[in-house]
């Protein structure tokens, strides 16, 4: 099946009852073309409003390309930075755009969007072993000048893609989180899934020694899509 011809189905986990500062949009775009973005706003720096504001302008402007992705994040990264001088209005931003051709990546900060095929995962942005993508910026209004990362794959039906906020992979490491997606015979299976193994760890206080051994507590945030 060649990706212009993909539909997909999609589902969401949100928790954001820790801080309040995550944000997500799932915007449909026709002909199955979509856009899907998590913000995970930065806790005490005016996290909540930067991470809604970046959701609220991507919804609304028109979006015909990856640039047209990369010129809003750059537009709000002027605006925050303007105000907050780098120390305020900060959040990450993780977009996937599908337009027909190649899924695209576009992200700052360290919220993971990961591309999952049989029995392969890849880890698409976000950070790799607790270190930054080379290149990636950590958080929108962080700086005057915006480096995003950038990447793009070629979709095939069956593919399953997971766009999340930390609060979510700080918790279930992701070879757990492609597990659990790889064996959902729906997004919101998996969504649930995920949802279950988060919840047992917050009542035990533990997570695998993986991932430190002690539960992360955070907003959670994760856009399930089934090609």
């Amino acid at each position: 099946m060649s990706s212009g011809s993909l539909t997909s189905v999609v589902a969401t986990l949100f928790d954001n009852s820790t801080h309040g500062e995550d944000s997500y949009l799932i915007r449909d775009m026709g002909n199955g073309h979509f856009l899907d973005a998590v913000m995970d706003g930065v806790t005490g720096h005016g996290g909540e409003e930067a991470s809604t504001s970046v959701a609220g302008a991507l919804e609304t402007a028109s979006i015909s390309s990856p640039e047209d992705v990369i010129a809003i994040l750059e537009e709000q990264n002027g605006d925050f930075f303007q105000v907050g001088g780098g120390r305020f209005l900060l959040t990450t931003v993780s977009v996937a755009l599908y337009l027909g051709g190649p899924l695209y990546i576009i992200s700052a900060g360290d919220s993971p969007v990961f591309h999952i095929r049989g029995e392969e995962h890849q880890q698409l942005s976000g950070r790799i072993g607790g270190i930054l993508r080379m290149g990636t910026a950590k958080a929108i209004g962080a700086g005057q000048d915006l480096n995003l990362h950038r990447t793009e794959v070629n979709l095939e039906g069956g593919d399953r893609l997971v766009t999340a906020s930390d609060g979510v992979t700080d918790n279930v490491n992701p070879a757990e989180l492609a597990g659990f997606v790889r064996n959902s015979d729906s997004p919101e299976a998996a969504s649930a899934s995920v949802k279950q193994a988060i919840n047992e760890r917050l009542e035990r206080g533990i997570t695998p020694e993986l991932l430190g051994g002690r539960f992360r507590h955070d907003d959670q945030t994760g856009i399930f899509r089934f090609f």
